[in-house]
C-alpha cells in the first residue's frame, strides 16, 4: 500500500513537470494539459483517485497551497508598475467585479435554474481571474505595457477580494438568509478585512526588518518566508475563518514595496513552489470531476459562459476604464481577456462539499460548472487574444531588436550602428565599467548575468528576437547561446568567435547545433574587430545602387571590409554568418566595418 502511493506521488509529480514543460514549448497556458491529464486520470478512465490518496487532508493541502500562490503572486506586485493606472485597476476590482458577480448570477439562474443562493455563490467564485492562466497568456500575447499590468495586478488582487465575496454568500446563505443573516454577512466581511489586514501588514513589517537589517541568514530567507506564511495564512483563519488569503496577499504587497529590502531570492524560491503547487491542484481538483455531473449541467451551461465571456466581462472593463487613458483598442483586449483559474477551483470545490453536506443538493453542480468555465475560458482565449491584439493593434510587434551579450568597444560599436537603423537593443553585461560606458553612450542596457533567475524576471525582451554573442570570453559566449537557442530559436543566436574554428582542435570545438550561427563569417574573430576598432575602424552603413554593389564596398575600402548586417527594401534586417549567403542587392543596406570613415551611399 505504502509503495503503491509512493508511486502515485512521484508519476504526479512527474506528469505535471512534462505537462509545463509541452505548455512552455508550444506557448500555451499548462492549465490546459493539467486539466486534460486528471480529466483523463479521474473522471475517464478513473485511474486516479486524490480523495482516497490525501484523505483529510485533501482540502487543507489545497487551502495552504492556494495562500503560497497567492503571496508569490503578490510579491511581484510594485505600485511603480502601474502609477496612472491604478484607478482601472481599482474599478475592476471593486465595481466592475460587482458587474461580473450579477451578470454571473443572473445567468445561473435563469440558464439552469438553481436556486438564488447557489446562482449568487457561483457569481462569486468566478469574478476571481488569476495570475497562474493571466501570465503565461500574457508571453504569448504580448500586448502593451498598459494591458499587461492591468491584467497582471487585477488577476492577483482579485483572487482574495472574490474568494471573500464568496465567503461572505457563503455565510448569508448558511445563515438561512434574512434580515439577521445580511447584518452577520456584514460583520463577517469588516472581520475578515481587519483580521487579514492588521496580521498580513504586520507581519510583512516585521519580516521586512529582518531583511533589511540582515538579522536572518541569507540560507534562512526562503524557509522563514515559507514558515511566516503558512503560520499567517493558518492564525489568520484561526482568528477570522477565510481571512488567510487576504493575510497572505497583504503581506505580498507590503513586503514588495517595502523599501531597501531585497526579495529576489524568495520570490526565486516562491516561483519554483507555486508552479509545483499550481500543477498539483488543477491535477488534483479535475480528477475529482464526474461525468454525471456534466451530463446533468447539459447545453444550457454553454448560455452562462456566452455570458461571462461576452456580457459581463465587457460592462466591467467599460464601467471600470470610463474616463482613462486607455485607448479604445486597448479596451476591448481588456474585455476579452479574463481567464478562470486556479483560485475558482479550489473554492468551488470546498463549498460544494460544505453545502452538500447541510443539504444543499444542487451544490453538486458548482465544480463541474466552474471547470467548464475555466476550460472555455482559458481555450477561447489562449488560442485567440494573439490574433485579437494583432487586429486591434496593441500588441507589440514581431521582435527585430537585438540582445547583445557584452558592453565592450566592439558591442558598444555594433549596438549604436543598430540603434542609427532604428533597431532596438539591449547590451547585458556583469560589468559596471563597461555598462556605465554604454549608458553613456545612450545604449539600454542590463547590469548582471544575462543568463541568471535575475535576467528572466528583470531583463525585458520585449521587440527582442535575436542575439548577439558578443562578450570578450567565449565561455559566456556559448553559455548564453545555450540559454537563449530555446527562447528565441536557434536560428536566432548569433555567436562571434574567440578564434577561427580552423585552429581549435576537436577536442575543444563546441558542436555548431549548440553554439549557434557564427557571427560575421568563419574568420572572424573578437580580437580582430576590437583591434581594428581601437586603430580606427568605424562601423557604417552604406546604400547599394545599381552602380555601387558589394564589388564596388571591397574596391573602395579595400579586403579588410567585415560586412556586419544588411536590410532590404522592406527594412528586414539580415545579419552576416559563416552558415547562410546573403546577396545584397541594389535598394539594400549594408552595415560594414571599415577602416576609414568615410561613408559611401
Amino acid at each position: 500500500m505504502a509503495e503503491h502511493i509512493l508511486m502515485t506521488i512521484a508519476g504526479l509529480v512527474v506528469v505535471c513537470a512534462l505537462c509545463q514543460w509541452l505548455a512552455w514549448r508550444v506557448k500555451l497556458p499548462a492549465i490546459i494539459f493539467l486539466l486534460l491529464v486528471g480529466i483523463l486520470s479521474g473522471p475517464v478512465f478513473s485511474v486516479f483517485d486524490p480523495q482516497a490518496l490525501l484523505g483529510e487532508l485533501f482540502f487543507p493541502f489545497v487551502s495552504l497551497s492556494v495562500a503560497i500562490i497567492l503571496f508569490e503572486g503578490s510579491l511581484t506586485l510594485k505600485f511603480r508598475e502601474i502609477l496612472g493606472l491604478e484607478k482601472v485597476v481599482r474599478n475592476m476590482v471593486s465595481i466592475g467585479m460587482v458587474a461580473t458577480w450579477l451578470i454571473t448570477a443572473l445567468a445561473v439562474r435563469f440558464a439552469l435554474d438553481l436556486s438564488w443562493q447557489l446562482s449568487f455563490l457561483f457569481g462569486a467564485i468566478t469574478v476571481v481571474t488569476g495570475p497562474t492562466v493571466i501570465v503565461p497568456m500574457l508571453r504569448t500575447v504580448r500586448p502593451t505595457a498598459a494591458v499587461s499590468n492591468i491584467l497582471r495586478w487585477e488577476g492577483i488582487v482579485i483572487d482574495p477580494i472574490g474568494a471573500s465575496l464568496a465567503v461572505l454568500v457563503y455565510e448569508f446563505i448558511v445563515s438561512a438568509g434574512g434580515q439577521v443573516a445580511l447584518g452577520h454577512t456584514l460583520v463577517t466581511f469588516a472581520e475578515i478585512l481587519t483580521v487579514g489586514a492588521v496580521i498580513g501588514a504586520g507581519g510583512g513589517y516585521l519580516f521586512g526588518l529582518l531583511l533589511r537589517h540582515h538579522w536572518l541568514p541569507e540560507f534562512l530567507h526562503n524557509v522563514s518566508a515559507l514558515a511566516l506564511v503558512l503560520g499567517s495564512f493558518a492564525l489568520a483563519n484561526h482568528l477570522q475563518e477565510e481571512s488567510g488569503l487576504v493575510t497572505v496577499t497583504v503581506m505580498g504587497v507590503w513586503l514588495a514595496n517595502m523599501r531597501d529590502v531585497d526579495t529576489e531570492e524568495i520570490l526565486d524560491f516562491k516561483e519554483s513552489l507555486s508552479i509545483l503547487l499550481i500543477s498539483l491542484l488543477f491535477v488534483l481538483l479535475a480528477a475529482r470531476l464526474e461525468w454525471a455531473t456534466f451530463r446533468e449541467l447539459g447545453w444550457s451551461a454553454l448560455w452562462v459562459f456566452l455570458a461571462i465571456q461576452f456580457l459581463a466581462r465587457p460592462l466591467n472593463i467599460v464601467l471600470s476604464t470610463y474616463g482613462s487613458s486607455l485607448s479604445w483598442p486597448e479596451r476591448h483586449l481588456l474585455a476579452w481577456i479574463a481567464p478562470r483559474g486556479i483560485v475558482a477551483a479550489a473554492i468551488s470545490a470546498l463549498f460544494a462539499i460544505q453545502l452538500q453536506g447541510i443539504g444543499f443538493e444542487g451544490a453538486r453542480l458548482l465544480v463541474p460548472l466552474t471547470f467548464l468555465v475555466i476550460i472555455g475560458t482559458v481555450l477561447l482565449q489562449s488560442t485567440t487574444a494573439r490574433l485579437m491584439a494583432l487586429w486591434l493593434g496593441v500588441a507589440e510587434p514581431e521582435p527585430r531588436g537585438f540582445l547583445i551579450i557584452g558592453a565592450n568597444p566592439v558591442a558598444r560599436a555594433i549596438g549604436q550602428a543598430l540603434v542609427k537603423s532604428d533597431l532596438r537593443v539591449t547590451l547585458a553585461d556583469t560589468s559596471w565599467d563597461t555598462i556605465y560606458q554604454a549608458r553613456m553612450a545612450g545604449l539600454p542596457t542590463y547590469l548582471g548575468n544575462p543568463i541568471s533567475e535575475h535576467a528572466e524576471r528583470h531583463l525585458d525582451l520585449i521587440g527582442i528576437g535575436r542575439m548577439l554573442a558578443l562578450a570578450d570570453q567565449e565561455s559566456i559566449n556559448l553559455a548564453a547561446a545555450l540559454h537563449y537557442r530555446m527562447e528565441l530559436g536557434k536560428n536566432n543566436v548569433y555567436v562571434l568567435q574567440s578564434q577561427p574554428a580552423e585552429d581549435q582542435s576537436k577536442a575543444l570545438r563546441v558542436p555548431a547545433s549548440r553554439r549557434g550561427r557564427t557571427l560575421f563569417g568563419a574568420e572572424v574573430t573578437y580580437d580582430q574587430l576590437a583591434a581594428a576598432i581601437a586603430e580606427g575602424a568605424q562601423i557604417r552603413t552604406t546604400q547599394l545602387t545599381e552602380s555601387f554593389g558589394m564589388e564596388q564596398l571591397f574596391e573602395v575600402h579595400g579586403e579588410t571590409t567585415i560586412p556586419l548586417f544588411a536590410i532590404d527594401p522592406r527594412e528586414r534586417i539580415r545579419v552576416f554568418c559563416a552558415e547562410q549567403t546573403i546577396t545584397a542587392e541594389a535598394g539594400w543596406s549594408v552595415i560594414s566595418l571599415v577602416e576609414n570613415g568615410h561613408e559611401t551611399t
